[in-house]
């Protein structure tokens, strides 16, 4: 048996290693304030000369992050190219034809890299985008954890199991935000995102044609660009937000009250379940809504990072080193 003396000594060693670790975890909001100072003016000023020509590509920039975060972590891997040894998560079906900015992406990595090469990852790229995004289309301003390296690899099948489709229901969203450490107030408020951005004809043709819960004129308003008959118009898009669809503010929440929901999943957070208390509040009170949106912004960018000597910091972000 080891002396007293030593035995300490490998205690303290063990704590030491344990403390270590779980500092090399930790996501830090002055990751890059010594190695790249100049990252936020370059990533913020690439973003809004994409909204300038875009307005649009913000909510995009925003759906990058939420769709990379979902799916085993904030890693970045949304941004891989297939490979012949995997098949990465563009062509899953939450991402298919509708996942966009990857090219906004890439410019953003390339001015970054001239800026700092080799320094800063995509993951964190996209974390920043998705905060600025929301800035520059009028809403509220969080400073962003950082210190994320990118994965080595990607899962189609993992994306199509992860991101919660727009024919979930309460319970189904709720599963799946709670999935990945996210609770049901944190589902209502990140939904929120919803006040900007548009969606494609064959997410909401069910609704607009066969669901109850809807405000007709509004039905009929969307039908107008959406024809019933799958196949014609598949790709029409319609804003997610009716009255402010390039304004981050909580219009959203107003809509839902009113059975304006967009999408199935949109109008399941007020339809007389547990949720409804929420979305009222949030319709009311702005304030109330900014600050749950930003706190589930933050935990969702918590989700399992890769940090250490995990990952990579990849130089381009469509494939590993």
């Amino acid at each position: 048996m080891a002396p007293p003396s030593s035995y300490m000594a490998i205690v303290t060693m063990a704590l030491l290693v344990l403390l270590l670790g779980s500092s090399t975890a930790q996501l830090s909001t002055n990751y890059y304030c010594k190695s790249c100072p100049k990252l936020f003016p370059t990533v913020k000023s690439a973003v809004q000369s994409a909204i300038v020509k875009e307005a649009r590509m913000g909510a995009s920039l925003l759906r990058l992050f939420f769709h990379d975060c979902f799916v085993n972590g904030c890693d970045g891997s949304i941004l891989l190219d297939d490979t012949s040894s995997f098949i990465g998560e563009k062509n899953a079906a939450p991402n298919v034809n509708s996942a966009r900015g990857f090219n906004v992406v890439d410019d953003i990595k390339s001015k970054v890299e001239e800026a700092c090469p080799g320094v800063v990852s995509c993951a964190d790229i996209l974390a920043i985008t998705a905060r600025d995004s929301v800035v520059i289309l009028g809403g509220p301003n969080w400073d962003v954890k950082l210190g994320r390296r990118d994965a080595r690899t990607a899962s189609q099948a993992a994306a199509n199991n992860s991101i919660p489709p727009p024919t979930s229901n309460l319970n189904q969203l709720i599963s799946k935000f709670q999935a990945v450490g996210l609770s049901t107030r944190d589902l209502v408020a990140l939904a929120g995102s919803h006040t900007i951005g548009q969606a494609r004809c064959t997410s909401f043709r069910a609704r607009i044609y066969n669901e109850t819960n809807i405000d007709k004129s509004f039905a009929q308003t969307r039908q107008s660009k959406c024809p019933r008959t799958s196949g014609s118009g598949d790709n029409n898009l319609a804003p997610l937000d009716l009255q402010t669809p390039t304004a981050f503010e909580n219009n959203y929440f107003k809509n839902l009250v009113n059975k304006k929901g967009l999408l199935h999943s949109d109008q399941q957070l007020f339809n007389g379940g547990s949720t409804d208390s929420i979305v009222r509040k949030y319709s009311n009170s702005l304030s109330n809504f900014n600050a749950d949106f930003v706190a589930g912004m933050i935990k969702m960018g918590d989700i399992k990072p890769l940090t250490g000597s995990n990952g990579e910091i990849r130089k381009n972000c469509r494939r590993v080193n």
